[in-house]
């Protein structure tokens, strides 16, 4: 027995008190270690930093503890049962680590529990105090409870370690609501200020997850039961799947105000997150690469597999809402135009595979920097636009017979019923097997850089795709405008009272070929101050070829260069449904989108 005492010591230090309880360490003495990273965020985020000082103790004496590296620390051989004291510091308000204050507490087990070395498939459990300075304050969580209070408190136990460290912990004065997904019950908690209708979300939650539940063909989902931990917040979006939950941070804004009857952009948006989590229910907790089979923790666990683990779990998320009903066809078109205007105007499509992507995920994904645009290929867009093609190849091919849910299907049924991990292109195998023939363009589609034919594959299904200028920063496709910019400069700037600040820069573009970095901060654009007026007209009021001199700071030097501007390439997507479209495009439009 593992045995782990967690505790708030000062919630406004944001500091929490564990203490690890090992009945039968080593007798030449035992090492112990905390996580390097968290299984679905594929980033080295070391979180043993966080730790501000630990102990160790057997039988009511000192024992020695060294600690031999980053994350790792050897304790002396002792006899009796040996007791590990450690405080947290909590402060991360993210999906990925912890975090605590006097409002609530929330924390993965990757930053809260010592891995105890040769005994990780042991019984884990975990002993959860209530504050004493919040008795109002419950708990939420998918750990298996073995004794718990009305409230929550208490002790949980899973049977190894991996099980205990993937049920994040929600304390506080949380709302929630429950409902049933084919018998077996969900909650969605919601921690921090909202006006959100709680009875609408059930509702849509619902029908989001039975729909999912449909698709991989169970009678249910496969836990006992479901939570969708939800930190809301002013202005924040990200999510994290977990074997039996998901951890998620939401702006207020993009919840359902009560009244409202309409899907707003923001509610769209927190709903295909919610998708994209539940769908990880299959589709990377249990259908999973072999080598996440079992988590190595400490160091990088590399795959080529994370177009498809990510990628397909994000073209079926926004798929699912027009699936099930939630939203209708053309607001999904407007979805899909905007996940392939991400793509189209990414240039680091031309540099570098989406096979590349998954590997390089460590580094140029999760590290990105100003130059990303132009360096990297997100796994999850590209990914999602090869799992459209495969979808719509596989429909075209087998007279709508057959689709990318059989390919799921046949993938939870041979791997993630079982959990043996999924072998280097065996995805790949089961897309062809599917198709009933070899995908001709699928190994380049992974392999290279080249272009995606996807224009033809919609025209197929009744689909019309064009392409015009982007007219600003915050235009991210989909959507027709009705008036469009004369003019490119090639950067993405951020307007503030200051002058304009050269967020991203275009390779090859206008800025970069004159000089500009990114960084650099414009103050004024042909002798006016540069604001968003001036930006807009330069823009809109200029031709291609025209010169405009730029005053601006590179760190604290005053510079002075000149632009010419450029034909703004058309880099931005609309999708629509033809006007003419005959009898079979839309027969394979209804079967593809229609409820």
């Amino acid at each position: 027995m593992i045995h782990y005492t967690v505790s708030i010591a000062d919630a406004n230090a944001h500091h929490f008190d564990v203490v690890c309880t090992i009945e039968n360490p080593s007798s030449s003495g035992q090492s112990v270690s905390l996580p390097a990273w968290i299984p679905g965020s594929y980033m080295i985020r070391d979180f043993a930093k966080n730790i501000l000082w630990i102990r160790a103790s057997s039988g009511g004496v000192d024992i020695t503890i060294e600690k031999i590296d980053k994350q790792t620390w050897m304790c002396g051989p002792c006899n009796d049962p040996l007791e590990i004291s450690y405080r947290i510091y909590a402060w991360d308000l993210s999906v990925r680590t912890a975090h605590l204050d006097g409002t609530h507490g929330f924390f993965n087990g990757t930053s809260m529990f010592l891995a105890v070395q040769g005994q990780t498939d042991s019984t884990h459990q975990v002993e959860l105090l209530p504050p004493a300075t919040c008795p109002e304050w419950k708990v939420a969580t998918t750990l298996p409870a073995e004794k718990t209070d009305d409230s929550g408190w208490g002790s949980y136990e899973c049977n190894s370690y991996d099980k205990l460290i993937d049920h994040p912990v929600e304390m506080g004065t949380y709302t929630s609501m429950s409902f049933e997904v084919c018998g077996v019950p969900h909650a969605i908690i919601l921690t921090g200020k909202h006006n959100a209708d709680l009875d609408r979300l059930a509702i849509d939650l619902t029908r989001i997850c039975e729909h999912q539940v449909q698709l991989f063909g169970d009678p249910a989902p496969p836990v006992e039961h479901y939570l969708f931990l939800t930190m809301v917040v002013g202005t924040g979006y990200g999510g994290l799947e977990h074997r039996d939950s998901c951890a998620l941070l939401c702006s207020r804004e993009d919840l359902p105000h009560k009244g409202e009857e309409r899907v707003t952009d923001g509610y769209r948006k927190f709903l295909g997150l919610c998708s994209h989590e539940y769908f990880h229910l299959w589709n990377i907790k249990r259908i999973r690469p072999q080598q996440f089979s079992p988590y190595k923790l400490d160091v990088e666990s590399y795959t080529s597999q994370l177009w498809a683990f990510e990628g397909i779990t994000s073209y079926f998320d926004d798929l699912t809402l027009v699936q099930s009903g939630i939203i209708d066809r053309e607001s999904y078109l407007e979805l899909l135009g905007e996940t392939l205007t991400r793509l189209q105007r990414n240039h680091g499509k031309d540099i570098q595979s989406v096979t590349d992507s998954s590997l390089d995920a460590w580094t140029k994904f999760y590290q990105q920097d100003e130059n990303a645009n132009n360096a990297i290929v997100s796994y999850y867009t590209k990914g999602a636009v090869i799992a459209l093609m495969i979808d719509l190849w596989i429909r075209n091919r087998s007279n709508h017979q057959k689709s990318l849910v059989e390919v799921m299907r046949k993938l939870w049924n041979e791997y993630g019923s079982s959990e043996n991990g999924v072998p280097e292109g065996g995805i790949e195998e089961i897309c062809h097997e599917i198709a009933g023939d070899n995908i001709p363009w699928l190994h380049d589609a992974l392999y290279s850089t080249g272009a995606l034919e996807i224009k033809p594959m919609l025209g197929n299904f009744g689909i019309n795709m064009t392409l015009r200028p982007t007219t600003s920063s915050g235009d991210t496709g989909g959507t027709r405008k009705k008036r469009l910019p004369t003019c490119w400069i090639g950067a993405e700037l951020k307007i503030d009272k200051g002058g304009a600040k050269v967020i991203r820069i275009a390779d090859g573009g206008p800025l970069q070929q004159a000089g500009i970095a990114a960084g650099d901060l414009i103050i004024a654009i042909d002798q006016l101050q540069a604001n968003e007026k001036q930006v807009k007209s330069t823009l809109y009021h200029r031709e291609p070829g025209d010169q405009v001199k730029v005053h601006l700071f590179r760190r604290d030097e005053l510079m002075s260069l000149c632009i010419t501007l450029a034909t703004p390439p058309k880099d931005t997507v609309v999708l629509d449904r033809v006007n003419k479209i005959d009898a079979e495009q839309e027969l394979a439009q209804q079967r593809w989108l229609k409820p």
